[in-house]
């Protein structure tokens, strides 16, 4: 090689070089939230993720960077999100597990990087002076159930475990806000949803005559934070730094010192503490916050995937092993000192020996 031709080498391999380490970090970080929050400015509860917007812990770690930290929230939850994501108008998703894996099944590309907000319950409630008292009693009745969404998949097995299909009840698909308003002038006979009913139940308005807390955790759902496959292709350095904030949030959510004020932070959405205490209700913190992509979160996600098939909710089987993308979430535990912070369950739901605390994947 002459040295003309070993200079042109080396000055195209120095240009690469630089071309690599001159990465251009992007202007806005957007993270889409599958609700409509609350507040002024609007938040969300029930998620580590919540804590990080509340006290702006993300805007925080970028204003230095000159990076604008943006938070969309979606009335129309999951199903609004993908399309979200779909335009390329966030990079960032907080969102549960069954309208992710409907949108991984048709054909988004994202990464799933961590667990925020595990083990959500569901319930279902009907008008104080309603004569259903349990999910038997909902044959042939108006229920209104959110489809599309992470409750929708659950609200379908527990119909399942005491004998009835979603056929054999009178299905009305209602948002949050619409359920309440629906249920509270009899416009529906019963409604499934999670934590923001124990404010109307409060309210003397509505009653639960069902819940999924304390029951087979297979009948909970699971929340994560995914970005954009293009996103993090193009900027890891951030990705990282986002996944950092949540881990710190995730380890605050989880100290029962900070249970009062966890709550009262959520609260800020305009859910009252009560109701985050109602659906915390003798569960501990490490568990419902944990971060972590274990055995039982996997085996979470492919029974959904599983079950959204057979009821033809997806049309194609999508893979769940080459998703979660965990190398974000372990250098942050490690960065933070928390590699065995968190217990790491099985598939069913029980903890794991120690030394396991995440997923290999």
């Amino acid at each position: 090689m002459s040295s003309i031709t070993r200079l042109v080498h080396w000055a195209a391999t120095l240009a690469l070089a630089l071309a690599a380490s001159a990465h251009a970090a992007p202007d806005t970080i957007r993270i889409g939230v599958a609700s409509a929050g609350g507040g002024d400015p609007v938040t969300f509860g029930g998620s580590p993720g919540g804590v990080a917007r509340s006290n702006n812990w993300l805007e925080d770690e970028f204003k230095a960077s000159g990076i604008k930290v943006e938070w969309l929230f979606f009335k129309g939850a999951g199903p609004a999100v993908n399309e979200a994501l779909s335009n390329k108008q966030i990079d960032f998703a907080y969102q549960g597990d069954l309208p992710q894996i409907v949108g991984r099944s048709n054909g988004l590309k994202t990464k799933l990087l961590m667990v925020s907000g595990a083990r959500n319950n569901l319930y279902l409630v009907t008008p104080p002076k309603s004569d259903i008292e349990s999910v038997k009693d909902l044959k042939g009745r108006n229920v209104s159930i959110f489809r599309g969404t992470n409750g929708h998949l659950v609200a379908i097995n527990v119909l399942a475990a005491s004998g009835l299909a979603e056929r054999d009840v009178k299905g009305v698909n209602l948002d949050a806000g619409s359920a309440q308003a629906a249920l509270v002038s009899n416009g529906v006979d019963a409604a499934f949803g999670g934590y923001e009913w124990f404010k109307v139940r409060d309210a003397g308005l509505a009653k639960v005559v069902y819940s999924t807390q304390g029951k087979d955790p297979a009948l909970t759902r699971q929340a994560s934070l995914l970005v954009r496959s293009e996103f993090e292709q193009a900027n890891p350095a951030e990705v990282q730094r986002v996944v950092d904030v949540f881990v710190r949030a995730a380890r605050w959510s989880s100290d029962e010192k900070n249970r009062d004020e966890l709550f009262r932070v959520w609260a800020r959405s305009g859910t009252p503490v009560a109701s985050w205490a109602a659906e915390f209700d003798q569960q501990p913190l490490t568990i419902r916050n944990s971060p972590l992509v274990d055995d039982f979160i996997i085996a979470r996600y492919k029974a959904v995937v599983a079950d959204a098939l057979k009821l033809k909710l997806i049309r194609r089987e999508v893979t769940v092993d080459d998703w979660f993308d965990t190398r974000y979430l372990k250098a942050a535990l490690k960065k933070q000192g928390l590699e065995d912070y968190w217990t790491a369950f099985d598939a069913k739901g029980q903890p794991k020996k120690a030394g396991s605390s995440i997923a290999s994947r």
